[in-house]
């Protein structure tokens, strides 16, 4: 029987995001367990087309949505656009600010509600730090964005 808890697709992609190598097993079981796809990967950029290139590429490169269906990667880009908002508080802007960011991405698909006519969702974290283009002079940021497929 699934926690409640395990079901929030919000919860599980940020602690995937965060999970150090030792740590994932136990989280990807879980997922893996629940019939949810997951992928993740990292990409720095002072240019965020290239941050939400490199997100939609890795997401595509999974199978974690199909890149001929329109409404899977719609839904992928708005919950990319959602997790941005948080990284870059509100501002999305990186280079034409003079900020760049390093981040963590991971990506969870699945049903998170128990009636399964509420269809997939899909939740993009990110993990990272977000500053001025010079090292040390940065701070650490996280941003979630879900969506419904």
């Amino acid at each position: 029987m699934t926690k409640d808890s395990d079901r929030r697709i919000g919860r599980q992609a940020i602690m995937y995001a965060f999970a150090e190598e030792e740590e994932e097993a136990s989280l990807t079981s879980e997922l893996t367990r629940m019939n949810w796809r997951y992928g993740k990967g990292k990409v720095g950029s002072m240019e965020l087309q290239k941050i939400v290139a490199a997100i939609e590429i890795s997401a595509k490169r999974q199978g974690l949505v199909n890149p001929d269906i329109y409404r899977e990667i719609h839904a992928l880009y708005h919950a990319i656009i959602e997790a941005l908002h948080g990284v870059t508080r509100g501002q999305v802007e990186l280079g034409g600010m003079l900020r760049t960011a390093g981040l963590r991405f991971a990506i969870v698909r699945g049903r998170p509600f128990e009636n399964e006519e509420e269809g997939e969702w899909i939740a993009v974290a990110l993990y990272g730090t977000i500053g001025a283009p010079v090292r040390g002079f940065e701070h650490e940021a996280v941003g979630l964005g879900i969506n419904h497929i």
